[in-house]
């Protein structure tokens, strides 16, 4: 193999390696190159560093490490205690770390009674994960062990630490960022390659989470069993609704700027936002012109093939960028024109005599993956362009230990819209979503630091909600299907939820345009 087996698969089923063999069967290996071994390998590091500073620092002074989200190819900490974070402690922390791999230290795995489990959570401090036990109905519960430190984490991990040889900590913010190989060089530590941008957004987004009192999973069930989630629901979607208003008043106040560019990865709520920012800008006295980039594709017969031979339509050459940048300096330049609009039946551009000419309050709010993309508006000038980044990043985990992958929140809301309005399984939509993923790794996350703003369009409760459309949706993946292990994952993770039904949403909310009901053609 090409890279450290992590995992195996048994006849179909994922199993870690300690695991013994009591019959024939079919063995798969996993690798950190695989999505599951990579997730597995982060998952294991993440033990050993909540031990490490734990272990350096002292167990009677450090009070939390809170692993919070995703950063660049790391996880970004913060550590809640008596100690000075500083790159001195981390070089022990690292240092320690290291010791560890070189004495592959077993990571065990025991299953213990949910009661058990919960009473030894309360006595290591883990106030989180007793909490969040209250709210599962399984009886027993995995613990992961490595030495003396015992922790519970979601999903499987390595052997031992000698698998954990590839990291790097430094400073960062009021925190740090464990450093790890990305799956395509998983022997390899990158350079710190975090976006700043996206950082502090989702900085902002966890504060809007702590002025909600809810930053774990633990909190979101109290709000709902306690049955306040209705005033929780609205001041959610009320940050969003301000900071839309604040992103329509700085367009306004750059009097030359003509294209608003909106860019984001799948089911990042687009067209919802889209929809919004055009009501907040009418309010502030322009007239905006929402226009989906898609109807800019070329034929589908000119449409490039990927290395597979399938067309890519995510690709920016799946665009007719020369006639694009036509139209819009004709727009710009006073001129009158007809926008196309690409028939997805029949794979041609078509003109219905949408005519537009632009006067002095005018905007065209322009959406599409490519958006941020110089290449695809390069005769516009760049003072006429604002540009705008938007994604679903999750703004609460688990718990202290577990984080919830922004991928996850997306991949359920597709799964949630595209049964409701394509008819496609939850079976396709996983098949799918590697690709996708590959697409939005070329052509979209590269470009999202060019945005003059960003903005999050996950909410808090959003899960709880999805949950009751996508439990079904997943039920239907049968064992045996190459889609399976994914899907019993993603059912395992919405357990966590307690459900919450859709009646209270408002109708203009970003959620709407999955799970339907939406006041806007979505």
């Amino acid at each position: 193999m090409d890279a450290p087996i992590v995992l195996v698969k048994v006849d179909g089923r994922l199993r870690e390696l300690h695991k013994q063999l009591k019959k024939n069967c079919e063995l798969e290996f996993v690798t950190t190159k695989d999505e599951i071994g990579h997730k597995t390998y982060q998952r294991s590091l993440s033990l050993l560093l909540v031990k490490a500073v734990y272990h350096v620092g002292g167990y009677d002074k450090i009070r939390h490490v809170m692993l919070h989200f995703s950063a660049g190819s790391g996880f970004f900490y913060t550590v809640d205690g008596d100690i000075t974070l500083n790159q001195a402690f981390l070089d022990e922390v690292k240092a320690y770390m290291h010791e560890q791999v070189e004495k592959a230290v077993p990571i065990y795995k025991r299953s213990v009674d949910t009661h058990e489990a919960r009473e030894r959570f309360r006595l290591h401090g883990m106030t989180d994960k007793d909490r969040l036990f209250r709210y599962r109905r399984v009886s027993r519960v995995n613990l992961y062990s490595l030495g003396d430190f015992e922790d519970y984490y979601y999903g499987f991990m390595t052997y031992d630490t000698s698998y954990l040889k590839y990291f790097d900590l430094y400073l960062y913010d009021d925190g740090f960022v464990l450093q790890m190989p990305e799956k395509k060089a998983p022997e390899t530590v990158p350079a710190a390659n975090l976006s700043p941008k996206v950082f502090q957004v989702q900085r902002e987004s966890e504060r809007w989470g702590e002025q909600m009192g809810i930053s774990t999973v633990a909190d979101l069930n109290e709000r709902i069993t306690k049955g306040n989630i209705q005033q929780m629901m609205l001041i959610a979607e009320a940050l969003q609704e301000q900071k839309i208003a604040k992103i329509a008043e700085q367009i306004a106040e750059r009097k030359q700027v003509k294209f608003v560019l909106i860019a984001g990865p799948s089911s990042s709520g687009k067209t919802t936002f889209c929809n919004r920012l055009s009501i907040q800008l009418s309010a502030h006295g322009l007239t905006p012109h929402p226009i989906s980039l898609d109807n800019y594709y070329v034929n589908r017969v000119d449409t490039p093939r990927d290395e597979n031979g399938d067309y890519d339509f995510e690709c920016l050459e799946a665009l007719d960028i020369e006639l694009l940048n036509r139209d819009m300096t004709a727009l710009l330049n006073g001129e009158r024109v007809e926008l196309p609009y690409f028939n997805f039946k029949t794979g041609k551009r078509e003109y219905k005599g949408n005519f537009i000419q632009m006067k002095e309050t005018d905007v065209l709010v322009l959406e599409g993956i490519h958006g941020l993309n110089e290449k695809l508006t390069w005769s516009l000038p760049s003072e006429s362009k604002f540009r705008i980044y938007i994604s679903a990043l999750t703004q609460i985990n688990v718990d202290e230990h577990n984080r919830i992958p922004t991928t996850d929140g997306r991949l359920i809301r597709r799964m949630v819209r595209d049964s409701r309005t394509r008819a496609t399984s939850a079976k396709e939509t996983i098949a799918m979503w590697p690709s996708v993923r590959r697409g939005e790794d070329r052509n979209i996350f590269p470009n999202q630091e060019k945005a003059d703003v960003m903005f999050n369009s996950a909410l808090v409760y959003e899960l709880s909600v999805l949950k009751l459309y996508a439990e079904p949706l997943l039920f239907q993946i049968e064992e045996g299907e190459p889609e399976y292990q994914e899907a019993k994952r993603l059912l395992k993770f919405l357990d966590y939820f307690v459900g919450v039904p859709i009646e209270d949403i408002p109708k203009n909310s970003i959620l709407r345009e999955f799970v339907g009901g939406s006041c806007f053609d979505v």
